[in-house]
C-alpha cells in the first residue's frame, strides 16, 4: 500500500515543495504564538484567567435567567 502511494507521489512534478510549506506554516504559527505569550501583559493574562471564576458575572447571568 505504501509503495503505491509513494510511487504515485513520485510521478507528480513539483510535489516536494508541499511538505516544506507545511513545515514552515507549522513552525511560524508556533513561533508567533510563543512570541505573543512572552510579550503578553501580565494584567491581561490575569484578567483572562479569572473570567470563569468571576462571581459578579455569574450573579448577573443568574439574574437575567430568573
Amino acid at each position: 500500500m505504501l509503495k503505491f502511494v509513494k510511487n504515485h507521489m513520485d510521478s507528480i512534478s513539483g510535489i516536494e515543495i508541499y511538505p516544506i510549506i507545511s513545515l514552515l506554516i507549522f513552525f511560524l504559527f508556533f513561533v508567533i504564538l510563543f512570541y505573543w505569550v512572552i510579550t503578553a501583559k501580565k494584567e491581561y493574562i490575569k484578567n483572562v484567567s479569572n473570567i470563569p471564576l468571576d462571581k459578579d458575572e455569574l450573579d448577573n447571568q443568574n439574574d437575567h435567567l430568573s
